[in-house]
């Protein structure tokens, strides 16, 4: 699959290039654009009964939506461009059987068929940040394939080592592989939390990447309440 990118990092439009018969799961919205000759099917984000109950977690922890779009080029190939929600970037990762990658709710966009998706509890602290309490982990069972995330802003890659941890606002999270170990914590104490701005942070350490995201929707919406009109009782 040929993908191209336009317009990075702002307004990140990406168009996969689809062989004959070849596909690509997109999350619902996602699509802007689609050449002729283009099949579009909707279902479930995962398949069968376990197919079901894990795509309801996603739906109602994950941030993800419970069905899936999958593109389907016809016998002349075809083309489909896409784009997240929010201004921002869109980053692929390579899925190898055994590797995973972890992405904070809503930042799926797309993958490959052979990818799969849950979620995964973040811990019991994460219910009191102002983020999502889960991720979504994308895998692969049999063969490598491809995931397509998005963030709010431009992405940063991190490298991640023993002797070099590092310390990342929750609400800047965009994803991180598998193989890292993390705690979630707060910057400082409860005086810090409700004046000096900052919510949950996730502390990784270990040997592996994160991907991190310039804006904060969390702070963005903050901003915008003010500016919201308020009920007047007569």
């Amino acid at each position: 699959m040929d993908v191209e990118y336009d317009f990075r990092p702002a307004f990140t439009l990406m168009t996969a290039n689809l062989g004959p018969g070849e596909s690509l799961k997109v999350e619902p919205g996602a699509m802007v654009a689609q050449s002729r000759g283009v099949d579009m099917k909707t279902g479930m984000s995962s398949g069968g009964l376990g197919g079901f109950l894990k795509s309801m977690a996603k739906s109602a922890f994950g941030g993800e939506s419970f069905f899936v779009n999958t593109y389907t080029a016809g016998s002349a190939g075809g083309w489909v461009s896409m784009a997240p929600a929010a201004p921002g970037d869109i980053m692929e990762f390579d899925v190898a059987p055994g590797e995973e990658l972890m992405m904070q709710g809503g930042s799926f966009m797309a993958c490959t068929p052979n990818v799969d998706t849950d979620t995964k509890f973040q811990g019991a602290k994460a219910l009191f940040s102002r983020e999502g309490a889960f991720f979504l982990r994308a895998f692969c069972e049999s063969g490598p394939g491809k995931v397509y995330y998005t963030s709010y802003g431009a992405i940063k890659e991190v490298e991640v080592d023993q002797e070099n941890p590092i310390v990342v606002d929750n609400g800047h999270v965009v994803a991180f592989t598998g193989g890292l170990n993390y705690h979630l914590s707060k910057v400082g104490g409860l005086g810090s939390a409700l004046l000096g701005g900052e919510g949950a942070v996730l502390e990784f350490n270990g040997n592996g990447k994160v991907w991190i995201q310039t804006r904060n929707m969390q702070s963005l919406a903050q901003r915008l309440i003010p500016f919201w009109p308020q009920n007047r009782s007569n």
